[in-house]
């Protein structure tokens, strides 16, 4: 038996932390699953469809007027909202009938309203239907995603290993779009691409600690199961944090200095990463451990093979 040097000796996998554990997860869960779907989520315009404006002003804008101008041009059911400073406004519409050229060129009327240094910084026109394919194609998307991780992580590992990367991932996917609809965040494909990125981080965090479990089963003979993998996990636990750490400082000023286009995107990975550090510690190597996973099963079946000398 080689020499243990363990930095930290936290019992991670002990049976008190485990349920607690399981239960905060459970509650997650459940509330994100309640939320989404009683409230859904605030489906940007890549979702709905509709007509998108940015527009900026010399000073601050004035929001009622802004609406009271496009109500009275036809254009009914506009949200509008400031975009990150006083001077620019985001304008959503519902779709709108007519050419692209069209329409933008009376909005652009409706909105300049005699001010000739408004700008008019962006425009995009998504139909209904498009927007539909893409809601479809992003849920098919993390569908297939955690398929291919389940099989390539049983090729491997073991199925055992397969389930807990698998189960971890969906905790994640979950919680971070349910914090998306608790509080009413904006959810558009940028959130979709940050979920996915969540997932690969996640994964790679658990396949690390998966690689250091398999290594300790058969290195740390005359230890139960549970024993390695407590080891396994604090020998892992400095570059765990190191790397959870450092991600989130380039997140949180991506946050900062992004502006409001790249707040979703943001947001939705820093929420990501916390969740998944967890999830990587207590929901992949808990739902192994909870399934008997032992050293057994991750060595390979030795055929027998029988050999006869042919008789003349």
């Amino acid at each position: 038996m080689r020499l243990i040097k363990e930095k930290t000796s936290i019992n991670f996998l002990g049976s008190m932390r485990r349920k607690f554990a399981l239960m905060l997860s459970i509650i997650l869960v459940i509330v994100s699953l309640v939320s989404l779907s009683t409230r859904g989520l605030e489906f940007g315009i890549d979702f709905t469809g509709g007509v998108l404006l940015e527009v900026g002003y010399e000073e601050s804008a004035n929001l009622v007027k802004i609406r009271g101008d496009l109500e009275r041009a036809g254009y009914m059911n506009a949200q509008v909202q400031l975009f990150g400073a006083e001077e620019v406004v985001l304008v959503r519409l519902p779709p709108q009938e007519g050419a692209a050229d069209q329409i933008r060129a009376r909005l652009q009327q409706v909105l300049y309203a005699g001010n000739q240094s408004t700008v008019l910084r962006r425009v995009e026109f998504v139909s209904p239907q498009v927007g539909s394919e893409l809601a479809e194609s992003g849920a098919l998307a993390l569908v297939i995603a955690l398929m291919l991780i389940f099989i390539y992580v049983m090729i491997r590992f073991q199925w055992k290993f397969s389930a807990g990367a698998v189960a971890a991932l969906a905790h994640d996917a979950i919680v971070t779009v349910g914090f998306f609809s608790i509080f009413g965040l904006p959810f558009d494909l940028t959130v979709v691409a940050a979920v996915l990125a969540v997932i690969g981080y996640s994964l790679n965090d658990t396949v690390v600690a998966f690689d250091r479990i398999r290594e300790n089963f058969f290195s740390l003979r005359g230890m139960t199961a549970k024993e390695s993998m407590n080891v396994s996990i604090n020998e892992m636990l400095a570059r765990t944090i190191i790397t959870g750490l450092t991600t989130l400082l380039v997140l949180v000023a991506l946050l900062y200095f992004g502006g409001e286009s790249i707040a979703p995107f943001s947001i939705a990975l820093i929420v990501g990463i916390i969740v998944g550090t967890y999830s990587s510690i207590y929901m992949a190597s808990a739902t192994a451990l909870a399934l008997n996973v032992t050293a057994q099963d991750l060595i390979e079946p030795i055929k027998d093979v029988s050999l006869h000398d042919d008789l003349p």
